[in-house]
């Protein structure tokens, strides 16, 4: 790692580091100016349930732009060419379409203070408590993996200690979470959804000049790989050898319907943000103000990967040194100059601590309120849980610490994402969505359903793919056939549980299943939402056409 710390150190000056400053000052302020709102447990873990939809939608898209995304996806895009398109326009933009339409009502309307919580009231507390300690589990190992890439990128730019890097972002994030809870976290990430942006524009630019525009790009990189490298489903028949290792099937049902609406419908991390929301309507049309941003997000992360992929052809290769996690780190010591350089890091730490703080404050909340408060210490006080809540928040960033070490395993850290996904977002997608629109599924199926589909998505990644026994030619296609796997086994496991045992009582689902009615169903609408910029079915149809659209020229 000495190496990459030399080859790729950045010529940062003072101006660069007073722009890190100011922008670790601003986080700061704006975790003690939040201080003020949160004055109960419900303040600190859902704002109050206060927040417009604005605010949410971009905390939302922030919350999921994390340095995970950027260097993940930029290395996606090196690694396997302009098929990472897919993760955005099919394996994310349905989904988000399909929360706000669809299944927002259920969460909003029920009251839950998070995801695991609703699986309490449509089933029971043994499927409810399974799920908590799977998703706390799960968020604390997807922060290390935030943990991770700051530290690829403080030690390689800076020349930081990788454990300086860690600590001192690490004492940030916990600080302004644990002062201002959640709305300083949503406020903090609104901020730096544009300092965000800011580093990627100048470098996704600045990158195709320097390798002579599209046509430019395009051409040196089909010499180099072929033609299908730069079609999103060049290659992708059944049987046929595509850059990414999987077909049109597994593209469609492992990413685009398993993983995508099993992330995007039951991560807490991003159902938070409109759990925060201050009425239905905006929590409604919080994840459809993200999905316009997050259609266009894709060529900010990807053209930067393609730009490394030509500029270190044998990027990957242990002849290069880099591995695809380096690409955003190798073009902006490449390209970038000083200021612009600060803006660069500053937004790369930005997106550290937008995933960081979106796991951790997810992971508080579940962990205090269905975790402790529902089985270890019931009926305290509100001030009890809120002071529980703020020690739970240093005892997250800290185990994520130790969680970092195993995301160093990989050379692709979106690849390691996306085996999390398949393990634990997709055993909870099914029992939801079933529990959701099958009336007749039993009280008892919900926790097998998460057992069936968790131990056959490992089964089939640790078993079947890692021993030889199944032929997949890659890790990111292992993900998505075990991500089906997951979801077949789930499925099946619950239907014939349900078979056996007995169903919960019709009184009891009001509201938690499709078709029935809702206690608040009569609740007016807001004022002002006859405007067509306010209707959610406008605005999900509206991101759906614009992300086909933007599809068709890299379907040919």
């Amino acid at each position: 790692m000495q190496y990459l710390a030399e080859g790729l150190r950045l010529p940062t000056n003072g101006l660069d580091y007073t722009i890190l400053a100011i922008y670790f000052v601003v986080v700061l302020g704006i975790g003690f100016a939040a201080r003020a709102s949160v004055k109960t447990s419900l303040d600190f873990f859902l704002s109050g349930r206060s927040l417009p939809a604005w605010v949410t939608g971009l905390a939302f898209v922030a919350a999921n732009l994390g340095a995970t995304e950027i260097l993940g996806m930029a290395a996606t895009g090196a690694q396997y060419g302009v098929a990472v398109v897919h993760w955005y326009w099919i394996g994310a933009i349905p989904a988000m379409v399909f929360l706000g339409l669809v299944m927002m009502p259920f969460y909003y309307r029920s009251k839950v203070r998070s995801v695991p919580e609703f699986l309490l009231q449509r089933f029971d507390r043994s499927a409810h408590l399974l799920s908590s300690i799977l998703f706390a589990f799960a968020a604390i190992l997807i922060a290390g993996v935030n943990l991770y890439a700051l530290s690829i990128v403080v030690e390689a730019l800076l020349g930081w200690d990788r454990w300086v890097a860690i600590v001192v972002a690490g004492v940030f994030v916990l600080l302004y979470i644990t002062i201002g809870g959640l709305s300083s976290a949503i406020y903090n990430e609104v901020l730096q959804f544009f300092v965000i942006l800011a580093a990627l524009i100048p470098l996704t630019i600045l990158g195709l000049k320097r390798v002579g525009g599209w046509d430019g790009l395009s051409g040196s990189l089909e010499k180099q790989h072929g033609a299908d490298f730069m079609s999103a489903w060049g290659g992708t028949g059944i049987g046929d050898a595509n850059p990414l290792g999987a077909n049109w099937l597994t593209i469609i049902l492992g990413l685009g319907f398993v993983l995508s609406f099993g992330y995007w419908t039951t991560n807490f991390a991003e159902v938070q943000r409109a759990l925060s929301a201050k009425n239905l309507s905006a929590a409604k049309r919080t994840p459809l103000i993200a999905a316009f941003p997050k259609i266009f997000i894709v060529f900010a992360v990807m053209i930067p990967g393609l730009v490394a992929a030509v500029v270190v052809p044998n990027i990957g290769s242990k002849e290069s040194g880099l591995t695809y996690n380096d690409a955003i780190p190798l073009l902006m010591r490449e390209l970038l100059p000083n200021g612009v350089l600060g803006i660069a890091v500053t937004g790369l730490l930005a997106a550290f601590m937008a995933g960081m703080a979106a796991n951790v404050s997810s992971f508080n909340t579940v962990f205090t309120t269905d975790i402790w408060q529902r089985y270890v210490k019931k009926d305290q006080p509100d001030a009890y849980y809120l002071r529980f809540g703020r020690v739970i928040t240093a005892v997250g960033v800290l185990a994520s610490i130790g969680t970092a070490f195993i995301a160093a395993s990989f050379s692709n850290i979106m690849t390691y994402l996306q085996t999390l996904f398949s393990f634990f977002n997709v055993p909870m997608f099914v029992v939801f969505i079933i529990g959701m629109f099958w009336k007749r599924a039993s009280v008892k199926s919900g926790v097998w359903g998460l057992v069936a589909g968790t131990t056959a998505a490992m089964v089939n990644y640790f078993v079947f793919y890692e021993q030889g026994i199944i032929d997949i030619p890659s890790d990111q296609g292992a993900n998505f056939v075990s991500a089906i796997v997951g979801f077949v086994a789930g499925a099946v496991v619950m239907v014939v549980v349900t078979l056996f045992t007995a169903p919960k009582p019709d009184a009891e689902l009001a509201g938690l299943v499709y078709g029935t009615e809702s206690p608040d169903a009569d609740e007016a609408p807001d004022e002002g939402d006859s405007a067509w910029y306010r209707k959610p079915a406008l605005l999900g149809w509206g991101a759906i056409v614009l992300a086909a659209l933007c599809y068709l020229p890299y379907s040919l």
